[in-house]
């Protein structure tokens, strides 16, 4: 026989000050984080315990919103030095600028914010978005790294490439780069000028 106790959910805490602020520092152990996602993310706290508890939703959003407050004034929450690590991060993964944009905008970051962070970064590296291309085929076998049927596969390397949100010509220096060695003596040329 099964124990019924076992199978049952566990009830949400109660949202209070003290479980949320746990909360959120257990979250910001663990993830970085724009100031709106950890509001998202304790505010679905929030709501659980409402609905576990019958605790007041307004008086839970107030605590977060003090929650967000603090940690913006002690600096745990910044969300232009998040805005540029993701996008350093998501650009190594070879992510697009529309793809990077589109990411920190659902986590709530603003768009000043994000523009700066994309700004900063290509001028770090002016080949950024060639850079970011590269990096998505050579982890998808797109392209020059394509080992067979290159040819055959050469309208659907360019139609994926195409949805990372590259452009057209990038997605085409890319896709029709001769081979490998090239593509990459390009980027080591344009970084040098």
């Amino acid at each position: 026989m099964t124990d019924n106790s076992a199978r049952e959910k566990r009830k949400p805490r109660k949202a209070t000050k003290k479980s949320l602020e746990n909360a959120a520092l257990f979250y910001l152990e663990r993830y970085a984080s724009s100031a709106e996602n950890l509001r998202r993310v304790l505010l679905r706290r929030v709501e659980r315990s409402a609905r576990a508890h019958d605790t007041d939703r307004d008086e839970g959003a107030e605590l977060v919103d003090g929650i967000i407050h603090r940690y913006k004034d002690a600096n745990l929450l910044d969300d232009a030095v998040y805005a540029s690590m993701r996008v350093s991060t998501l650009r190594r993964r070879g992510s697009s600028a529309r793809a990077i944009r589109a990411t920190l905008m659902s986590k709530g970051v603003a768009a000043e914010e994000i523009n700066q962070a994309l700004e900063a970064h290509a001028e770090q590296s002016p080949m950024a978005e060639l850079t970011a291309a590269c990096a998505y085929a050579r982890r998808r076998r797109l392209g020059p790294w394509r080992q067979k049927d290159r040819e055959e596969r050469h309208d659907r390397d360019l139609a994926a490439l195409a949805r990372q949100g590259y452009s057209f010509d990038i997605v085409r220096r890319v896709i029709d780069a001769t081979d490998i060695a090239t593509l990459e003596d390009d980027l080591e040329t344009a970084s040098e000028a």
